[in-house]
């Protein structure tokens, strides 16, 4: 059992088949933590629309989320789109969990870093929904393929993991650049409220890189590629990978990194 400040995950998106709630409880058994946020998209009623999904691993992460915040941690949950009907009730706490629609993280050495599921700063879920909601099922379906060539893999024996999704991500031109544009508004934002960094979601994009004077970080999700961030209580915050098998990968912090030489997240 590792003790952690913090823990920030998003994207989980309970109540579909590719949801990897066994993975998110290992990582949640393994990890104990001060304060829980959880960013957004934790529950995909969009999904639960079209066909309910609910395993009984499902019901399992919720029950440890509350058997955390009855013991003590200090839970936080910011909506997202696809669990945007919850907004409504920001500023509100249910039982021990409070809700809100963003949020002021200070971590252990005084720095400010802003929550929020970032799909505000997403053009296309602002403006175009029905084309946000054609990607999703489409984005579903890559993560349903992935599944079957993730167990063809274990079949023959050949390890780590390949996700799809990512695959496409860093192929399609298009997809490149609304990630950079994604994360470039994200970090604009953060800085006009004059946060020292900010945590978000919502792209399924996992990432740690300085955008200007903002440390821009991005929990990833629970669907393609089991990943959140955490702060330690040396200070370090980190991007962490749960592993198929159990194992932890983390990705360079953007800390040790000069502003004007961020690296490329698609490299």
């Amino acid at each position: 059992m590792q003790s952690v400040r913090a823990i920030f995950i998003s994207d989980v998106h309970l109540g579909t088949r590719a949801c990897q709630a066994d993975r998110l409880l290992d990582f949640l058994r393994t990890h104990e933590s001060e304060y829980l946020y959880l960013l957004g998209d934790i529950i995909d009623f969009w999904a639960m629309n079209r066909s309910v999904q609910w395993a009984p691993a499902h019901n399992t992460v919720v029950q440890k989320v509350l058997r955390r915040a009855r013991h003590g941690c200090k839970v936080f949950f910011i909506p997202g789109n696809h669990d945007e009907a919850l907004r409504e009730y920001a500023g509100i706490a249910f039982g021990d969990i409070r809700v809100e629609s963003e949020w002021v993280h200070e971590t252990l050495d005084g720095r400010r870093l802003w929550l929020v599921h970032g799909d505000e700063y997403d053009q296309v879920t602002r403006h175009h929904r029905w084309v946000a909601v054609l990607g999703d099922v489409a984005y579903n379906a890559l993560v349903r393929i992935n599944l079957v060539l993730s167990r063809l893999r274990r079949l023959m024996r050949r390890p780590g993991y390949w996700s799809l999704a990512g695959y496409a991500k860093q192929k399609v031109k298009k997809a490149v650049s609304f990630i950079f544009d994604f994360e470039d508004a994200v970090a604009h934002a953060a800085q006009q409220r004059g946060m020292d960094g900010v945590v978000c979601g919502h792209i399924h994009w996992a990432a740690d890189r300085r955008i200007g004077n903002i440390r821009y970080l991005n929990c990833g999700d629970w669907v393609d590629s089991c990943s959140a961030i955490v702060e330690h209580f040396d200070g370090r915050i980190e991007v962490v990978r749960w592993g198929v098998q159990g194992g932890l990968r983390t990705l360079p912090a953007a800390d040790a990194v000069h502003p004007d030489h961020a690296p490329d997240p698609m490299r």
